[in-house]
């Protein structure tokens, strides 16, 4: 990888079942929502409701383990969910996906379709490297409140991804903040998968596989580039 990704001795503490796979991607198309990324969206869904067999995204296993960790660092996980158990109870309910942008829908429709939180991030926005720390409270999040910018403090305690700028993701991966979203105009991102045992680390290698797959055919002239799962979890 070309910029540096780093997780806390303090998180890995926390959950030692934590992997993630990043995906940088380079010379991107991203523009507005299209007829395929909608089908893509659709598919997930389908995927979705396969997958749990009529059960609630917080009753997958992988669902339930991302609670227990969001319990452990003082988050009310049935009021901030992490970001896949969200889009998985939108995409079932009436309103259905929402569709963002290209870039967007892609990894959108990966998460549901693995329930894995997925996120992404405009290389050009990020300050520094990323980091995965628990905050001490006085780090600053930029995020927007009734059409203002406003800055928020996250909790101390709490896991937040940050850079060099400040918090760009809250509660993990429950929030993140507009400064280093992908837009229509990205042109270099990173995607990262995030996984809790019990899923297996091969799973999260072709969640993250099929993420790749997909950002290169809508942007066919990309640089992709796949980092290994990078685990937390205790060898067998």
């Amino acid at each position: 990888m070309t910029f540096t990704l780093t997780v806390s001795d303090e998180v890995r503490a926390l959950a030692p079942g934590f992997t993630h796979v990043a995906i940088e991607a380079y010379d991107l198309v991203n523009g507005p929502s299209t007829e395929a990324s909608s089908a893509l969206l659709d598919d997930a869904t389908r995927r979705l409701a396969t997958r749990l067999a009529g059960r609630a995204p917080h009753e997958d296993p992988h669902m339930a383990a991302w609670r227990e960790t969001y319990t452990a660092f003082g988050a009310k996980p049935s009021r901030t969910r992490n970001s896949a158990e969200a889009l998985a109870k939108r995409a079932l309910s009436d309103a259905g996906l929402p569709r963002i942008n290209l870039l967007v829908d892609l990894y959108n429709a990966v998460s549901v379709a693995h329930l894995v939180p997925v996120g992404g991030e405009d290389l050009d926005r990020i300050q520094g490297g990323m980091r995965l720390v628990r905050a001490t409270g006085e780090e600053d999040f930029v995020t927007v409140a009734g059409g203002a910018e406003v800055v928020e403090h996250p909790e101390a305690g709490e896991v937040v991804w940050c850079d060099d700028a400040g918090v760009t993701c809250r509660r993990w991966n429950w929030r993140q903040g507009p400064r280093t979203r992908l837009t229509e105009e990205t042109v270099s991102g990173v995607f990262l998968l995030e996984t809790l045992a019990p899923m297996p680390v091969a799973e999260a290698e072709t969640a993250g596989a099929e993420l790749a797959e997909l950002v290169q055919k809508f942007s066919p002239g990309a640089r992709i580039e796949v980092c290994s799962p990078v685990s937390a979890r205790t060898p067998a």
